[in-house]
This record gives C-alpha cells, structure tokens and sequence, in this order.
C-alpha cells in the first residue's frame, strides 16, 4: 500500500494551480456529501441508527485513511460521520428533495472540478489512478491544515514531489 506521503503527492502532482486547489475546497466536499446523500437510501434502522450504503462506504473510507495516517484519519472519520448525518437527514425527506440534493450536489461539484481544471490545464488525478477519487477529499483535507501553517513538514515533502504552487499570472501564463 501506498504511503500518506505518496498518495498526497501524486494527486497533487495534477493539482499546482491554486485557482483549481480552491475549486476543489468547494467541489471535493460537494461530491462527497452528495454521493453521501445518494446512498442514503435504502436505509434499515438498527438500535434506532440507520444503517445504508452511505455508513458502510463511509466506513471503509474512514478505515483507509485511519491505516494511511491515524490523526488525519480521525479527522476524516468526524467529516465522514458529518456527512453520513447529513445524508441520512436528507434521506427522510421527500424522494424529489433527496435526488435533487444528491444529483444536484453532484453536478455541481463536478462542474467545480473540471473548471479548475481547465485552469489546471491538466486532467483530474483518477483518470489515471482510481485511487485519486478516494484521495481528494484527503487532500482537501489537508491542504486546508497546510493553509493554516499545521503539518508544515508533509506540505515541505509534498511540494518536493510535485513541485511548487503556482498562483496569479504564472498559473494563467501556463495554462494558456
């Protein structure tokens, strides 16, 4: 299995633009709670908890990431369980308002993503490695510690694999 260090660095190896790093802050978490919210249903109470697709899949992922890193893996277990919270609310509503929030999440998160690619000017990681779409929440995730000066020694390793942010000017220069 990969190392944390490895899979961060090759998803961000297609993610050095800051414009489509910031479109990913909206889309990532977008998708997420979206496909959350889809698999929600169907849902069987057991002790007054529901039990779907969305707890069993949140589970796995929680349980990958806990084996990639323990406390980046707490943290994404509390978000995950955020999301499965949400998704079963959304669930009980009317059939109409949880496909419109779970198809319309989903959409649009996409439509986040592959705008920052354009800008990119570079294709989405799991294109070429599946794996990528079970990193970038992670990623996400830790770009938002990175941005708050915590973990600085992983953003150091990280950046030395996949090279330096590029912001403003040099970013659209680039992709164009």
């Amino acid at each position: 299995m990969k190392t944390l260090e490895d899979q961060l660095s090759q998803y961000a190896a297609y993610h050095r633009d800051a414009r489509n790093i910031r479109t990913h802050f909206i889309g990532i978490p977008l998708i997420v709670v979206a496909v959350t919210i889809l698999l929600s249903r169907p849902a069987t109470e057991v002790g007054g908890f529901p039990v779907s697709p969305a707890l069993a899949a949140a589970l796995a992922a929680g349980l990958y990431y806990l084996m990639l890193d323990f406390g980046l893996g707490l943290l994404m277990a509390v978000l995950l369980a955020f999301a499965v919270w949400i998704g079963a609310w959304t669930a009980s509503l009317s059939t109409g308002t949880w496909l419109a929030a779970g198809l319309g999440g989903f959409v649009v998160g996409w439509i986040f993503q592959f705008v920052g690619h354009a800008w990119e000017g570079r294709k989405p990681a799991f294109v070429d490695d599946l794996a990528g779409l079970i990193i970038g929440p992670l990623f996400v995730v830790a770009e938002a510690l990175f941005m708050v000066g915590l973990l600085p020694a992983l953003r150091a390793r990280i950046e030395d694999r996949a090279g330096p942010f590029r912001h403003g000017a040099a970013a659209q220069a680039d992709a164009g």
